[in-house]
């Protein structure tokens, strides 16, 4: 599913054994292997999701590329939520300890996993990582993936809601290439708005309008990290988000994500095995 990218020679061989298996010759053979994996997947992301409801902890996936903001977003939103919801993150990457770093010192408990090769977070991973947070003690928890906007669309890890960030350094034509990516998020956050006067090339109408052109239909907002009318509206809809959680779980119901599987379909049967 990720071959040319190394994924399958990542931590996640050891965990999901189908993912060490070589893939027998021909297009349709290789697309039952990638379905197994999924399917394989989605099992342990429904165990995850499990949790989180058992818990009454609603559980955020944060995607975008590498640079648009994630770990700063998650920075400011700690602060702006202390004393008032308890947080928790898991954080996403190839190598380093660097992201959970910042997190644990906005006073949060953070896990970081190392995905060697792999370029997105998959269910195991996450589970592995909650062993070690106190989901009895947790209202939201933010896992942010690796920066990537292919994979992680492709991969549900148990979460209710999906965000996705673009922002203004990268284009507003994102959204028409990585499709599958933007077409998967509940919420799309324009990041680093701040940065419009210097970089004019950005259009923020014309971002909206590739999102609507590739099928999103969910909230924009755009935001800087620093506060303001729009970091403003990104709590407000964590708010909505944590009491839908709530009333979700009273009435022993969930939510899951608009998760994207063709995408890593489509990668796989563009050629056959090699």
């Amino acid at each position: 599913m990720c071959r040319d990218c190394g994924c399958t020679l990542g931590p996640a061989v050891a965990r999901a054994p189908l993912a060490s298996v070589k893939p027998p010759a021909g297009r349709v053979e290789t697309i039952e292997v990638i379905t197994a994996i999924l399917d394989e997947n989605d099992r342990v992301a429904a165990h995850n999701r499990e949790h989180f409801d058992g818990h009454g902890v609603l559980a955020l996936n944060l995607m975008s590329s590498p640079g648009a903001g994630k770990t700063s977003l998650l920075e400011a939103t700690i602060r702006a939520l202390a004393g008032r919801l308890r947080v928790a993150v898991v954080e996403g990457d190839l190598a380093t300890e660097n992201d959970a770093d910042r997190i644990r010192a906005c006073g949060v408990p953070a896990v970081q996993v190392q995905t060697g090769n792999a370029c997105h977070l998959d269910a195991t991973m996450v589970h592995d990582a909650l062993h070690e947070l106190p989901l009895a003690g947790l209202d939201v928890l933010f896992i942010e993936n690796v920066g990537n906007l292919v994979c992680p669309a492709s991969f549900d890890l148990g979460q209710h809601r999906n965000v996705t960030l673009l922002s203004v350094p990268e284009g507003d034509d994102k959204p028409a290439k990585y499709p599958v990516m933007f077409r998967a998020a509940d919420l799309t956050l324009l990041t680093k708005t701040d940065l419009l006067p210097y970089l004019t090339e950005f259009s923020p109408a014309r971002a909206r309008a590739a999102l609507q052109q590739v099928g999103y239909g969910g909230e924009t907002i755009e935001l800087t990290s620093r506060g303001g009318e729009g970091f403003a509206a990104w709590l407000a809809w964590l708010d909505r988000e944590v009491a839908a959680q709530r009333a979700r779980t009273a009435q022993g119901r969930t939510a899951r994500p608009n998760v994207q599987p063709e995408g890593a379909l489509a990668h796989a049967s563009a050629r056959p095995a090699r």
